[in-house]
């Protein structure tokens, strides 16, 4: 006689204390506490999804939803021993995915231990792309894998391998992607902290602590270009660049100064200055013939601060621009995971450029000078 059908739905506060024991009970390590099932299913952007049988919880999964991207996030996933081999967890993943698409996401991402070898095969017969690891993920220092699902199949995004570099500060978004775009170009281009607080010494217009300041377009394309990279500039205005929340006048005019001088030595170092707007069409153009574009965002969109957030673009497709972010938020419980490749719409990716009341459009586009063979 074979085992009466389970059925799947949406998960409920009155299910905190059997997720919480069947959590216990799955897993000896990077367990959720009831305290983060509760803030999950009562505030975070997610969704719990259950297999239940006559009110006997079976199994669980849980999506996070990426804000202001196209992608989703399969955090957690957990089947009884008792109620294996019977298609709880294939079902779990299918409805998983189906609650990903009515969220309007077209890419689903995990990660799963190295040694858990039925999720790897489970997974991978699914359809699921191992695309990276991670060393070290899990509290037992266990090494992860990274896969994800396309769950749009016209979807065939053209991509560049840039390896991707976390910021260390909540400062330096510039510095981190600009040098995941010179190791795209030059694999033995310095890729360690001490770089990234070089290149934001080089880089930065901040005066004092004052207002955001920060990295622009002219220091940015200053530090790649004395590293020997081909450079240019496109930027809707000549500046000066992120002082919105400058008020003091002497202040500004610190800051008017260092990039003026910033100008100067990019034009000694014959670096292309266009005062212009750009499209994300021209940015796919010029992605497309080799060079890598560092582009400025609004953070508000994703993380809904005003800050200025520097970001790498690492592919397209039809529907979508793929960027590095530098920064992972950990307080909405994403990893590094979620910050590679990030899926976002062409038409989002549009407002985001703009920052600030002026609307300030820049881009640093990095590429190789041509060597004397080419």
């Amino acid at each position: 006689m074979s085992p009466s059908p389970f059925t799947i739905r949406a998960a409920t506060t009155a299910d905190l204390r059997p997720l919480v024991a069947l959590e216990n009970r799955c897993f000896r390590s990077d367990r959720l506490s009831q305290r983060q099932f509760r803030y999950l299913l009562t505030k975070a952007h997610a969704t719990t999804l259950v297999a239940v049988e006559a009110d006997v919880l079976l199994g669980y999964v849980l999506i996070l939803f990426s804000r202001g991207t196209s992608m989703a996030r399969l955090y957690s996933i957990a089947v009884a021993s008792e109620s294996r081999g019977r298609g709880v967890a294939k079902a779990l993943v299918t409805a998983a995915e189906r609650c990903t698409l009515e969220e309007e996401r077209a890419y689903l991402r995990l990660e799963i231990r190295k040694d858990n070898s039925a999720s790897i095969a489970l997974f991978e017969k699914l359809g699921y792309r191992r695309f990276g690891e991670l060393p070290r993920y899990y509290e037992d220092q266990m090494d992860g894998w990274r896969y994800e699902r396309a769950l749009s199949p016209e979807l065939r995004p053209r991509l560049v391998k840039v390896p991707f570099y976390e910021q260390t500060l909540d400062f330096t978004c510039g510095p981190a992607s600009l040098m995941m775009a010179m190791r795209a170009l030059d694999p033995t281009a310095s890729f360690d902290r001490k770089s990234e607080l070089r290149i934001w010494r080089e880089a930065t217009t901040i005066y004092m602590t004052s207002g955001h300041g920060g990295c622009g377009p002219f220091g940015l394309a200053l530090a790649a270009a004395r590293r020997g990279f081909r450079v240019e500039v496109k930027v809707s205005d000549a500046g000066p660049h992120l002082i919105d929340s400058v008020r003091d006048q002497r202040k500004k005019e610190v800051i008017r100064l260092v990039q003026e001088d910033m100008l100067d030595q990019l034009e000694s170092l014959q670096v292309a200055v266009h005062y212009e707007e750009f499209s994300v069409a021209e940015l796919e153009q010029r992605f497309a013939a080799e060079e890598i574009p560092v582009v400025l965002t609004s953070s508000y969109a994703i993380y809904r601060e005003k800050f200025p957030h520097w970001v790498v673009l690492t592919g397209s497709d039809e529907n979508f621009i793929y960027v590095h972010d530098p920064f992972v938020d950990y307080e909405e419980g994403e990893t590094v995971v979620d910050s590679i490749n990030m899926p976002i719409p062409k038409q989002q990716f549009e407002r985001m450029t703009r920052y600030g009341k002026r609307r300030l459009r820049a881009a640093v586009l990095i590429s190789r000078f041509p060597s004397i063979e080419e």
